[in-house]
């Protein structure tokens, strides 16, 4: 099949989180099951051209007020053709979004650009694959260009990412874009007397997916819908959740050349030489405890202002060592690091993003916390479990799909579940992880294999995408 993936972020070219990595590892999995799949990316201003890329010259583009044009470079790489759209009045930011109605001409030209570069190219997808805000204008564009625009007769599937983010402009952007005023209503772009440009994809895209089973039903209510809950309703046929997949080359601990030691889930001894070089890095002493790391954004999705209020008690009462990575809230990263002063032995706050500390903690500590208010599907758990890393996570979306909380009377399950979100809660579950820890160390230790054992890769998932694009095929033709 022809497949297009229309993104703001892949890997390694462009991320911010798990936006890129779920494009870069589904992408990779569509072309190793013999797809023909091509991506399109914008040229940021921090992505340089390599010298073995072409570059197809003078490309124009349609907007509503004039003809504008573009640059393509072009570049395979792993089975798979990228195209980048160079556009230095809309891309040559150091920053895949900034602020203002700028953000939103900058990707209504970068939705527009790829339909008239396939055009151009001479390339028709059959199904094409946009994912998130950003590229919500490519299925308006297919219905309303149907009838004058060869590739808007592909059919159209959005992933709906974090529906917390919109894409929120002033109507104006319609005449921009060259999208008929005729759209501006409330079953299509219109919100609130603006221009959504998410909900806009929602209603003219043929399938909609999310990153998980159970966020597609969360995002049906009120609690989770965003304002956007009653055309998730209306659109339920035609919605359905895939869990997100990882990279197994890239996050694995036989082969990561990121991280001190390998292992298997047959043989964890080399793991304790992680947790070793984790806290010889940051300088905290070698006892008995357990490691807990956090690699998020600091942020309130994320749950982690509780965490912080219920941090002290912990520390307090038990001997757990506790390193966060991760930037966000400012406030916040301040509260976790001034735990570091009365508890020297036990905090650090690194306050960056670093992919090599963030493969380092996955593969040295031996519990992950991730306490999420809600959570469209979460890859820092599925990496923590790749790496025998126990998860102790919030029962909400993607976290509730794919960790299995323990069950001590069977020994089954391979991380620690709790339902609502507070501070007695966290506390209960992280000492409950602590006690199995110090207590029962083998069935730590059948739980750390189990969670390694488990299959979270793109194989499964990529298939279920196969089956998506196929009933969008159908539908549309």
């Amino acid at each position: 099949m022809r497949i297009l993936m229309v993104s703001p972020e892949c890997a390694p070219f462009a991320e911010t989180g798990g936006l890129g990595h779920m494009v870069s590892g589904l992408t990779k999995a569509l072309a190793n099951r013999h797809h023909d799949v091509r991506l399109f990316l914008p040229l940021y201003g921090f992505i340089h051209p390599q010298n073995d890329w072409f570059c197809h010259r003078d490309i124009p583009v349609y907007m509503g007020q004039k003809v504008e044009t573009c640059q393509v470079y072009e570049a395979s790489q792993n089975g798979i053709t990228f195209y980048f759209i160079d556009a230095p009045n809309y891309f040559k930011d150091n920053a895949i979004y900034v602020d203002g109605p700028y953000n939103g001409e900058r990707f209504a030209f970068f939705c527009r650009a790829v339909l008239d570069s396939c055009r151009a190219l001479q390339w028709t997808p059959e199904v094409i694959h946009c994912h998130d805000w950003a590229t919500g204008l490519i299925p308006v564009y297919c219905n309303t260009l149907r009838s004058c625009h060869p590739i808007s007769s592909a059919a159209t599937v959005f992933t709906i990412h974090n529906l917390q983010y919109q894409g929120i402009f002033a109507p104006s952007i319609l005449s921009f874009a060259g999208i008929p005023f005729s759209e501006f209503h409330s079953t299509s772009l219109e919100a609130l007397g603006q221009v959504n440009l998410l909900k806009g994809a929602l209603y003219h895209a043929t399938k909609i997916t999310t990153v998980s089973p159970r966020y597609a039903q969360e995002i049906q209510t009120t609690e989770f819908g965003c304002g956007l809950d009653h055309v998730l309703r209306f659109k339920a046929g035609d919605l359905i959740g895939i869990l997100n997949g990882i990279d197994t080359d890239v996050w694995n601990p036989e082969t990561d050349p990121l991280i001190p030691s390998h292992f298997t889930s047959n043989n964890l001894i080399p793991k304790e030489e992680c947790k070793k070089s984790i806290r010889n890095q940051f300088h905290l002493p070698h006892t008995p405890a357990p490691l807990l790391g956090v690699v998020s954004r600091i942020c309130w999705q994320k749950g982690l202002d509780v965490f912080a209020n219920v941090l002290p008690y912990l520390l307090n009462n038990t001997q757990l060592q506790v390193v966060i990575l991760g930037t966000g809230d400012r406030n916040l990263e301040n509260q976790f690091r001034s735990l570091e002063q009365p508890f020297p032995n036990q905090v650090r706050m690194i306050s960056q993003y670093d992919s090599e500390l963030a493969h380092r903690l996955q593969a040295g500590c031996d519990l992950f916390i991730l306490p999420s208010r809600y959570e469209p599907c979460g890859l820092a758990q599925l990496y923590a479990m790749r790496y025998g890393t126990l998860p102790i996570v919030r029962a909400t979306g993607g976290l509730a799909d794919t960790v299995q909380s323990l069950n001590e009377s069977d020994e089954t399950g391979y991380g620690f579940v709790f339902s609502d979100l507070h501070n007695d809660a966290i506390y209960n579950t992280v000492h409950w992880a602590y006690r199995i820890y110090n207590e029962k160390h083998n069935l730590f230790q059948k739980m750390q294999k189990t969670a390694m054992e488990a299959d979270f890769s793109w194989e499964r998932s990529s298939a279920q995408y196969e089956s998506v694009y196929q009933w969008a095929f159908n539908q549309r033709g």
